[in-house]
């Protein structure tokens, strides 16, 4: 598919939403089992706005969208950054090889990430724009966030990039995650942890940087890791790290710091 060829933007594309009790039964779903991703596709589904839309279609009229949107019509993002080989001239402190540790040590990989959004719904079933292509971006470097911005895959990572990404992409559903999660967490841990400041200090990260989804790629992929945090205005997640230790000290460590079950250390 050569993303050029297709409208910005399909008549059939629904994009506003604001179901709030369908977001809050997803997210009960989530609080079961944090790996089941397709859930937060629904909740962010259900609270869609038409900030996102705006931020998209202006992004996309530019000449880097259409650089990028050509170049990944050949080989996707999820396809590039799964393709691990193709970064072994990079060094160690390169995003890419840090990115490559870290979807080794987690176990995952890109395109797991795009099967889930397509178990949640299919293919054939999304509108045929460039808007879609956005989205996907959107989708397929969630793992490289984790990466630039130093948060973790434990619960409370999760949700404060979930607040750095909400200021990057306004979608309401993100935002209710991110807080959501955070009151979970208090919920089962009953930390004295800072938890919404960690959240808010994700949304202040977030805020400052750059936007994440406008950035080339494959470039970035080659860069050291600190040059390109500086370059994109990344700050450190301070916070956070002070509730990772402060839970650590509850006895909660960070590898088994969940929504559901938190199990002390």
């Amino acid at each position: 598919m050569n993303w050029l060829d297709l409208p910005l933007l399909h008549p059939d594309r629904d994009i506003t939403g604001f179901r709030p009790f369908k977001a809050l039964s997803h997210f009960r779903k989530l609080v079961a089992d944090k790996e089941d991703t397709k859930q937060v596709f629904h909740i962010i589904d259900a609270l869609k706005g038409r900030k996102v839309q705006a931020q998209a279609e202006e992004f996309l009229k530019s000449p880097n969208a259409r650089g990028f949107m050509l170049r990944e019509s050949v080989l996707p993002v999820a396809d590039m950054l799964d393709d691990h080989s193709r970064w072994d001239d990079c060094g160690p402190n390169t995003v890419a090889q840090h990115y490559i540790r870290f979807m080794k040590r987690e176990g995952l990989t890109a395109n797991g990430l795009v099967e889930e959004s397509y178990a949640w719904r299919p293919r054939e079933e999304r509108p045929e724009d460039q808007v879609e292509w956005y989205i996907s971006r959107l989708r397929d470097t969630h793992d490289l966030f984790h990466i630039l911005t130093g948060y973790g895959r434990d619960a409370l990572g999760e949700a404060a990039l979930l607040g750095f990404s909400y200021e990057q992409n306004h979608n309401l559903g993100v935002k209710f995650i991110a807080y959501a999660a955070a009151r979970q967490i208090k919920k089962v841990t009953e930390t004295k942890a800072p938890l919404y400041d960690a959240i808010r200090e994700g949304r202040d990260l977030g805020k400052a940087a750059a936007t994440l989804a406008h950035m080339d790629v494959e470039a970035v992929m080659r860069e050291d890791i600190d040059v390109v945090r500086k370059m994109l205005s990344i700050g450190e997640p301070v916070i956070y790290r002070q509730c990772l230790a402060q839970l650590d000290a509850e006895g909660f460590a960070e590898q088994n710091l969940g929504l559901s079950e938190v199990q002390a250390a």
